[in-house]
């Protein structure tokens, strides 16, 4: 990963720190347009499936965001899906996602 200034690496922790916690497939954060910051993680029920940065996207949303600067996601897989990065981009297309493994 290259260096991240830091308000970047802060949200990178952060995504780490939401996956970690519940032991998550992956962790996400995203910052709003008023810096602040709000994290997720992957969930995975029978009847609802929703990335990590759904999640985050959600709860940036549902707390009055109304736009992102950054986002991070901390994965062992590839990337962002689509819908996840779909997500970001409804609230501001163009906002960058940070991919970062969950090893520091």
């Amino acid at each position: 990963m290259t260096e991240l200034d830091a308000e970047d690496a802060k949200i990178v922790t952060l995504a780490r720190a939401a996956r970690g916690r519940i032991g998550a497939a992956e962790g996400a954060a995203v910052r709003d347009t008023d810096g602040r910051t709000y994290v997720g993680a992957t969930v995975a029920l029978p009847s609802l499936a929703l990335s990590a940065l759904q999640v985050a996207v959600a709860a940036a949303v549902a707390s009055g965001a109304t736009g992102l600067e950054a986002a991070a996601l901390v994965t062992d897989g590839d990337g962002a899906d689509p819908a996840g990065r779909a997500a970001v981009a409804d609230l501001t297309a163009g906002a960058p996602v940070i991919i970062a493994t969950p090893r520091a």
